[in-house]
């Protein structure tokens, strides 16, 4: 835990500011998920997540340039393609659902907010967004995340991950949960559609000391995570039970609130890094929850090289009171 008390109140402007954000972005991820038709997915028509992706950045990146005109942001999405003719309808599919936010602007003012997200070296004090992580997930109507990340010399400090499809812990029957940590104060869950952050629930790792009675969290893309190595690496702890397998940040939301033990993200070729917006969120959920996050050496993420995880390799998440196991048995099936 982090040592300095005044941390929290220095920003809770901050975690307001993105909390708000993150909410509206969400009401408009909803929206576009609901037009999902059958048709439209077997067309293999990504119309509607690229609607939502640009739509939620410039909207996220709007917020955080009003308020905090001098923090850069490392985002996902560029406004190049759209403002291509050939987008137009796209783009003016962005400007109707902000409009029903009551956001009202132009096509240029929107990619213009998108592009408030386009820098990608390190700063001392920026924010990491994936407008939306999980696009499959999206398409399919499961789950999705929305995640930023403050990063204050090269150490991330405050994390909101806004999950719409996910089922709150204190309500089975309505989905919608965000997640919000600020470093050394804990991590907590509200409702994302009331995140009365006041009267959050705690959130809490797992207790589970022996695999035979834990559970992995993966991709559901083994494009993402080698499926094979976590399969071997699970017969070799003695793991029974199957892997929980969902889209996107939400499996670290699964893991910060117990309901996985262990998420593996494993290398699935030599060059490959992480970006840093697919992490950086969960990151934070997670350590505040009590839990422990290093790449597959046992590293510490490192978060000072602009986009991507350059001293990483994978990323393994934990209850903590596993990791070294696993990072022992990562070692032994010779995963580089």
């Amino acid at each position: 835990m982090d040592a300095n008390p005044d941390i929290r109140q220095n920003l809770e402007n901050e975690l307001r500011v993105a909390i708000d954000a993150v909410v509206v972005a969400a009401r408009v991820c909803r929206s576009v998920q609901a037009s999902i038709t059958k048709d439209v997915l077997e067309k293999s028509d990504r119309s509607p997540v690229t609607v939502a992706d640009y739509s939620s950045q410039a909207i996220i990146c709007r917020a955080i340039g009003d308020v905090f005109p001098n923090d850069r942001i490392i985002a996902e999405e560029g406004s190049e393609a759209l403002r291509q003719r050939e987008n137009a309808t796209v783009l003016d599919r962005a400007v109707s659902e902000l409009a029903r936010q009551s956001i009202h602007a132009t096509g240029p003012e929107v990619c213009d907010w998108i592009d408030h997200g386009g820098h990608a070296d390190y700063s001392d004090r920026f924010w990491t967004l994936d407008p939306i992580d999980g696009t499959k997930g999206f398409l399919r109507g499961e789950q999705y995340a929305i995640s930023l990340a403050l990063i204050i010399n090269g150490q991330i400090q405050l994390a909101v991950l806004g999950c719409p499809n996910l089922k709150r812990s204190d309500d089975t029957k309505s989905s919608g949960a965000m997640f919000h940590a600020i470093r050394g104060h804990g991590s907590f869950e509200v409702s994302i559609d009331q995140p009365d952050i006041e009267n959050a629930r705690v959130t809490r790792v797992s207790d589970t000391k022996q695999w035979a009675d834990a559970r992995f969290c993966e991709s559901v893309e083994s494009g993402h995570s080698s499926h094979g190595k976590s399969a071997q690496i699970a017969e070799t702890l003695g793991i029974n039970q199957p892997p929980v397998r969902l889209d996107s940040q939400a499996k670290y939301a699964v893991v910060a609130r117990g309901e996985a033990d262990a998420y593996l993200r494993l290398p699935t070729s030599a060059d490959y890094r992480e970006k840093i917006w697919d992490h950086a969120g969960g990151v934070l959920i997670v350590e505040e929850a009590g839990g422990r996050v290093t790449d597959i050496f046992g590293r510490p993420l490192e978060f000072p090289y602009g986009r991507e995880l350059t001293a990483n390799r994978g990323v393994i998440v934990s209850n903590d009171r596993l990791h070294e196991s696993l990072l022992s048995a990562i070692k032994s099936a010779e995963i580089q």
